[in-house]
């Protein structure tokens, strides 16, 4: 809304609140989801709800708000330690919550989603209230009150402007510091891309022998990777949609296969393949572009270039306080040289077992969030040619703290990214001489790194595709 408003600002066209539409018209609307919530324990958290709430509450009371009014469910969700099911492929709760100064919080949620063992895990510090009691409790607060107007419904400020509490806009109190994960999701982080990583492997090898007969479709494709997940024993939900694309498909950037554009896997084309996994310990996010056969020159130039573009931003270090804005440009050097581009950010942030897309920082045009320790995000370039051929390669990314380098300036501190992602890139969509010789030595690295880290986790079949996938350029 506060966007919409400084457009129109000296136009003479005011917005006023009215009734909402969408109720007038919306007469099949579903109940509310009531699925249950659980703990998420804290060895995989790495800090106690306590603490998530004393330390937020000092900074609330440092800055001079009374209260913070919380609407994100993955905010919510992080903040408290808990986990659920309301919302489809994102493990998160629906509820509303405020909290105030003291370090106390009021959550305002249906009590049918709560277990005696949850209450008890919320303890002393969380006073339970019905969703219906949450636009009075608006009504009562002291003020200033924090207000995330990029998030928040309209009618959360309205219920405070009205009874003439006074709001301070700013950014969910919950954002950096989720995003800013600590060693204890770092780890967990990295065990499930690991174990995500095996299953992609198992995957990658079944297709490269079933794709050549001839008989898959983009449907089978799907069904087929999700049951190499859930043969982990450990897959909670899959991240999000699978989007699986073949041929003129794959230029479609968030194609969704169904049964009316379910296309065969055909020779000479390609198919993109973007995926992941919610597992209680992290979350996944992968694309893999995929050769089915030999393939035009002109797919295997593109392809290289978008390589070139992910090893670039693999490779990257950077002073501290660069935002992704900054950084989005380095991943499209070799794709501009060529006349090409991709109309995507280059990454987004992703949660541990929490929402895929994760604020705020962001690796594209758009992201004016400074890159900090333990932030986890996507590295996916890209290219799309309409009607022919789609191709995307995304790894996962961990920023951390560079290591200081001789000759450089001690004064500076410096931030590099590490790889969570181990899973091969098609060697045979790759043109190698056009590499220059530290790309080469980036991905015969990774390839390395992929075959040690993810050799002993796979089956006997799989370890033997792996070892001809992984073979040095």
């Amino acid at each position: 809304i506060s966007g919409i408003e400084e457009t129109l600002e000296g136009s003479g066209i005011k917005l006023c609140p009215s009734m909402n539409f969408v109720d007038q018209i919306w007469t099949d609307r579903p109940t509310p989801p009531l699925g249950p919530v659980a703990i998420q324990p804290l060895g995989l958290a790495g800090e106690s709800s306590g603490k998530k709430l004393a330390r937020l509450a000092a900074e609330l009371s440092a800055a001079g708000w009374s209260a913070a009014v919380l609407t994100l469910p993955d905010s919510i969700s992080w903040l408290l330690n808990i986990r659920g099911s309301d919302i489809e492929r994102n493990p998160v709760v629906q509820a509303f919550a405020i909290l105030h100064d003291s370090g106390h919080l009021t959550l305002f949620i249906a009590p049918e989603k709560l277990s005696g063992e949850v209450r008890a895990h919320l303890g002393p510090d969380v006073t339970l209230r019905p969703p219906a009691a949450f636009a009075p409790a608006l009504r009562t607060l002291p003020g200033p009150v924090l207000v995330d107007a990029a998030t928040a419904p309209l009618q959360i400020s309205l219920e405070l402007e009205d009874a003439g509490v006074a709001i301070r806009p700013a950014p969910d109190p919950c954002l950096l510091p989720k995003a800013r994960k600590n060693t204890a999701e770092i780890a967990g982080m990295e065990a499930a891309h690991l174990r995500d990583g095996a299953a992609m492997v198992e995957f990658l090898a079944w297709l490269d022998a079933e794709a050549p007969k001839g008989a898959l479709t983009e449907i089978d494709v799907v069904k087929k990777l999700e049951s190499f997940r859930r043969a982990t024993n450990a897959l909670k939900e899959i991240s999000f949609e699978t989007i699986c694309g073949t041929g003129p498909n794959g230029a479609v950037i968030h194609y969704r296969v169904n049964r009316e554009t379910n296309r065969p896997l055909k020779q000479g084309e390609i198919v993109v393949i973007d995926s992941g996994g919610q597992y209680l310990d992290g979350t996944t996010d992968i694309t893999r572009t995929v050769a089915i056969g030999p393939v035009e020159p002109e797919a295997r130039a593109a392809f290289t270039r978008v390589l070139q573009g992910m090893i670039a931003v693999s490779r990257l270090r950077w002073p501290k306080g660069i935002a992704g804005a900054h950084l989005d440009s380095i991943a499209r050097y070799n794709l501009w040289l060529a006349g090409q581009d991709y109309d995507h950010g280059t990454g987004h942030g992703v949660g541990c077992y929490l929402s895929v897309h994760e604020g705020p920082q962001r690796l594209s045009r758009t992201g004016d969030i400074p890159f900090e320790a333990g932030m986890v995000l996507s590295n996916e370039p890209g290219y799309y040619r309409e009607g022919a051929f789609g191709i995307r390669i995304e790894n996962l990314l961990l920023v951390e703290e560079a290591p200081f380098l001789p000759g450089g300036d001690a004064q500076r501190e410096m931030l590099q990214f590490h790889v969570l992602t181990w899973v091969p890139i098609d060697r045979r969509l790759i043109d190698a001489s056009a590499l220059t010789t530290a790309e080469r030595d980036w991905l015969d690295g990774y390839h390395a790194e992929v075959a040690q880290l993810i050799g002993p986790r796979v089956s006997d079949e799989a370890r033997m595709w792996l070892d001809a996938a992984t073979a040095p350029l």
